[in-house]
């Protein structure tokens, strides 16, 4: 026979200790399930934090060094400089708007700034029905780039003349093959050939089970290696 309150539904004696959770402890927990953060990480953080204190030099820091990868973006999936110009205005725009809800316990700021990027460049595509890509995602940066495009990585370009040329040729037609992918195929293969981001980060981006972001982009990757295939074979 049971005496008192019964353990088995969820009651305790009184004498019982009752265990304490303090904020600090809590605020602790939640630091633990987050990935460890890089010292850029921190710092864009800390940036972040600056610009919703009201700090305008923050915030110019803040738009001068994300400026330049989101217009990259934005271009290579429209293809139109004025256009990328636009988006690029809009992203800033919504993202001063939506500072305060940046969170870095559910992500980078990185991934976290691509994805108000991404969702404006899905409202454009809804919008106009583009679907094509630049014939030239390069030109707009005078040769410059923060790393090896896709294009780079399967046409290594040679300091020779006639391996340079090559190179480039060989670069139009992987950006002319990309506007032939479907719009989710194309997206997926730009964040990770052309962005350089994760799978972790491009599933957080888009909205998808990693497995569908490994599977779009073997698609990708497939489906620019047939046409590729075959735009060498008319040439030929």
């Amino acid at each position: 026979m049971l005496l008192g309150p019964d353990p088995r539904k969820g009651q305790v004696p009184p004498s019982a200790p009752v265990p304490q959770v303090t904020l600090d402890q809590t605020h602790k927990q939640a630091e633990e399930r987050i990935v460890e953060r890089t010292p850029e990480q921190e710092a864009m953080e800390k940036l972040v934090r600056q610009c919703m204190a009201g700090d305008s030099h923050a915030w110019q820091q803040l738009v001068a060094s994300q400026h330049r990868r989101i217009y990259a973006i934005c271009y290579r999936f429209t293809g139109s400089p004025t256009d990328a110009e636009d988006l690029t205005q809009d992203v800033f725009l919504k993202l001063y708007r939506n500072l305060d809800s940046f969170d870095a316990f559910k992500g980078s700021f990185q991934t976290w700034i691509t994805t108000l990027a991404r969702n404006l460049l899905v409202d454009h595509f809804r919008r106009t029905r583009m679907d094509r890509v630049s014939d030239s995602m390069d030109a707009s940066f005078d040769g410059e780039d923060d790393g090896p495009t896709f294009a780079d990585r399967l046409a290594d370009t040679r300091k020779t003349q006639h391996e340079h040329v090559a190179g480039l040729e060989l670069k139009t037609r992987i950006q002319t093959a990309l506007k032939q992918l479907s719009p989710e195929l194309r997206e997926a293969v730009i964040l990770r050939d052309l962005e350089d981001m994760d799978y972790k980060e491009i599933a957080a981006v888009l909205k998808v089970p990693e497995g569908t972001v490994k599977s779009r982009i073997n698609r990708g990757r497939g489906e620019l290696a047939r046409i590729l295939g075959k735009t060498e074979r008319q040439v030929v």
